[in-house]
Parts: structure tokens; C-alpha cells; sequence
């Protein structure tokens, strides 16, 4: 109540006339993150909620925080594990070291991508959009440990620009924009996202961790098949995340408590979730009968970036289908490209970025094919 109480008597210098009136938008920005705003509509017909789209980004951000955490304590498992000193540290020393590990990569995308969006709003005079609450989290658990900060602050400048305001702002963009930064930092930067250098931490941070030898590496199990070579990972290790890969992709746990609460809010759509999934039993099923990969169909699902592309990212609402039958459609394409991707293409053992990409490039047009349908359907209905 203290807090409404100040808000509401600091307000008025950011209105028309306001000594402050320039950051309105900012002022805005924070009232309407800590309190549902009280405005009302004066006419015409609206869909009233309780929920509002920063309260539905929050939320995502929640779901996110079990994937987050646990690949913090897998940034530390990893280096400890390499160094081979994980049996005489502690469950607090291992998560602490990642913890410090992944913090500057969580502020830096914050930090660039709010920082133009507060800047963009300015600009135009607009309200702050919410949209980068959830890609700002995202995309520092979608890349390797060792990325660089000014290559991180390069990708999230470069995605929420081109890949987001520039198509008009929240509700708006085309494409996603966690994949955007992560296309960016691929493309432009290949050999400090791919390869076997780019997934442990190899230097002690304030006395925690371990200093590795120059040259160090180790693969991912994705990497390994690519490779050739058929992977000693276990299927425990593969479900509970403790093996090499970017910082909140490997735990299929972690993600599915994240799943389960988007799908209990009726956040994400389970259309299109279940249809990623589906997708890729499909087509990794069918190599499998062709003899094309060397692990089962489930180790397609629970290896790499599949399962939090699925759960996280596929389901964006703003650049997946929105048409019910087009969400089975965009669900399945996106599990099958990713699957294809990986087997086909030996250099590029991920594939569930290009194909979400791929995704949202065509999920208008899948829209578009559906409605028509429809319509032709209903006009021949009337026709009998």
C-alpha cells in the first residue's frame, strides 16, 4: 500500500506537464509491472481479464526458473566433473560456481535488450512492451557457458531490433526472437557456438571452480553422433540434464516442471507443444527403421535443445500458428525439421533452432491455408 501510495504521488510529474513528462513511457513501464493498471474502456466491445500480457510473460519467466537453476548447478557439475574434483565439493560450491558463471549473461541481456526497448518506447512515445521479460531469460540458456558477454550483447541488440521492433513491436514480430539471437551468434560467430571448446567453464571464478588446460574440450552427445561416435551418456544423465550442452537445455526434469506450468496456466497451447513431439517420434522412428541414426527415437527427444525449443519456444504465441488446426500443422513440421536437421546434416547435430525458424516463417501461411479452407468449406456447405 506504501508503495501504490508513492506511485501515485510521484505520477503526476510524468504526465502532460510533468517536469519528467519525457520518461512517461518508463514510469509506465515499472507502474504497470507492479500493479495490474486500473483503466477501463469507454466503448465498443471488449474481452475483459484478470490477466494482463505482462502477468502472462511473468509467468513464463516462473516456468523458466527450474530449467535456469539447474543449469547453473550443471555449469558447475561440468567443470568440477572435468577437473575431477567433484567429489570434495559441495552441492552449494558446484551451484554457486555456476550461479556466478551464468549471472553476467542474464544481466547483459537485460540489461542491452530492456535498454532498447526503454530507449525505442522514448523514441516513439509508446509504452514499454513486456515481450523481452521472457526472451531477456531465454536466450542466455540457449547458448554455450563460455560465450562471450560482448558477443551475448551484439545478438540481443541485434534480435530485438531486426528481429522484433522493427516489424512493429510485441505482437508484431515475425519471428522469434530468442531464436534470432541465437541464428546471430551462430552464423557470425560459429567457432564460439559450436565444437568441442565452447560447453565447460574452464576458469575458476573467485576461488570456486577450477582452472582447465588450455585446449580442453568436451563434446555433447549430439556433437559425438555427429562425429560418428555413438555416445556413453546414460539415459539418466540424459533426462536429469548432468551432461554438456547450452545452459538451460539439458535437463528434460527441469523443462518438463516448466511445461507442466504453462500448461496448468493455459499459457503455452498443448496443440502445438504435443505436436513438436510428435513430429519428432515420427521422423525418428523412420531413421530408425532406416538405419540412418545410431540411438533410439526417445533419445532424439530428451538430447539437446529439442524438448526446450518444444515447450519454450515453438509455443511462442505470437510468432507460432494461431489457427487451431495450423497448431497441429506448425507442431508437427517444427518436430520433424528438427529431427531431419539433425540426421541429415552431420555438421549441424542441433536442428531445433532452423526448424523453429523455418516454423515461424511459414506459420501465416499455414493460417492462411487453414482459414481458406474453412471458408471454401462453408461456402460449398451453402451451396448443397
Amino acid at each position: 500500500m506504501n508503495l501504490r501510495n508513492y506511485l501515485n504521488k510521484i505520477k503526476p510529474n510524468f504526465q502532460e506537464g510533468g517536469k519528467l513528462h519525457a520518461f512517461e513511457s518508463i514510469f509506465d513501464g515499472f507502474e504497470t509491472f507492479l500493479y495490474v493498471p486500473n483503466r477501463t474502456s469507454t466503448s465498443g466491445v471488449n474481452i475483459h481479464d484478470a490477466i494482463d500480457s505482462k502477468r502472462i510473460m511473468s509467468m513464463v519467466v516462473i516456468a523458466l526458473l527450474p530449467a535456469m537453476l539447474f543449469g547453473m548447478y550443471n555449469v558447475g557439475y561440468q567443470n568440477y566433473l572435468a577437473a575431477g574434483t567433484l567429489a570434495t565439493a559441495s552441492l552449494f560450491e558446484v551451484f554457486l560456481f555456476g550461479f556466478l558463471a551464468v549471472l553476467p549473461k542474464i544481466l547483459v541481456s537485460y540489461i542491452v535488450g530492456l535498454g532498447i526497448e526503454f530507449a525505442w518506447a522514448q523514441w516513439k512515445h509508446e509504452e514499454i512492451q513486456e515481450g523481452y521479460l521472457v526472451s531477456g531469460i531465454i536466450i542466455p540458456l540457449i547458448i554455450p557457458v563460455t560465450t562471450p558477454l560482448w558477443m551475448l550483447a551484439l545478438a540481443c541488440a541485434f534480435a530485438v531490433i531486426f528481429c522484433k521492433e522493427i516489424f512493429g513491436g510485441t505482437g508484431m514480430n515475425i519471428f522469434n526472437v530468442a531464436v534470432g539471437a541465437r541464428m546471430f551468434l551462430f552464423f557470425s560467430y560459429s567457432s564460439k557456438m559450436t565444437g568441442d571448446a565452447v560447453w565447460v567453464a574452464q576458469e575458476s571464478i573467485l576461488g570456486l571452480g577450477n582452472n582447465l588446460p588450455d585446449g580442453f574440450t568436451m563434446a555433447t552427445p549430439l556433437s559425438q553422433i555427429g562425429q560418428g561416435i555413438l555416445p556413453n551418456t546414460s539415459i539418466y544423465n540424459m533426462v536429469t540434464g548432468l551432461i554438456p550442452g547450452s545452459i538451460g537445455e539439458t535437463s528434460v526434469i527441469a523443462i518438463g516442471i516448466g511445461a507442466f506450468i504453462l500448461l496448468w496456466t493455459g499459457i503455452a497451447s498443448w496443440k502445438t507443444m504435443s505436436s513438436v513431439f510428435f513430429g519428432g517420434v515420427v521422423m525418428a522412428l523412420i531413421f530408425k527403421t532406416l538405419g540412418m541414426t545410431p540411438i533410439a527415437w526417445y533419445e532424439h527427444l530428451i538430447l539437446g535443445g529439442f524438448c526446450f525449443g518444444a515447450v519454450f519456444m515453438a509455443t511462442d504465441p505470437v510468432t507460432s500458428a494461431r489457427t487451431e488446426t495450423g497448431k497441429y500443422i506448425y507442431g508437427f513440421m517444427i518436430g520433424a525439421m528438427a529431427i531431419i536437421v539433425r540426421v541429415m546434416n552431420p555438421g549441424y547435430p542441433e536442428g531445433m533452432m532452423l526448424a523453429i525458424f523455418f516454423g515461424n516463417m511459414f506459420a501465416p501461411l499455414i493460417d492462411y491455408c487453414v482459414v481458406n479452407q474453412n471458408v471454401s468449406r462453408r461456402v460449398n456447405r451453402l451451396k448443397k
